[in-house]
């Protein structure tokens, strides 16, 4: 199973750019990226989208098979957390949040991380 990380660095070696560049480019710090590529670190979308932009690989791409699913379908993490909190509690969260449109939702993510 590939990380969002190991999908980034084999990204910028692809495009055999240095993580100086990419981060220069991206705007995001060099130890930032060095988080990033050796799991210490996820990226939230808006990152993960300005990455995707400068390596000119959709974003799809660099989070494919960074989150393994289960034989339900939900990765280990999504599994862990409903556990956490409750299904009931955790239908109402993901029913209120797919109301919300798009651009709002990540805003919020934003400000929450």
């Amino acid at each position: 199973m590939s990380t969002i990380g190991e999908n980034i660095r084999a990204g910028r070696k692809l495009r055999s750019m240095s993580i100086e560049e990419l981060a220069r480019k991206a705007r995001i710090g060099v130890h930032t990226i060095e988080q990033y590529e050796n799991g210490e670190k996820i990226p939230v979308v808006q990152t993960v989208l300005k990455i995707s932009t400068v390596l000119d690989i959709p974003a799809s791409e660099l989070l494919e098979n960074a989150y393994q699913p289960n034989a339900a379908g939900l990765d280990y993490e999504l599994e862990q957390l409903v556990k956490e909190i409750g299904t009931k509690r955790a239908k109402m969260i993901l029913r209120k949040a797919k109301e919300i449109p798009e651009e709002e939702f990540l805003k919020a993510m934003d400000m929450l991380h």
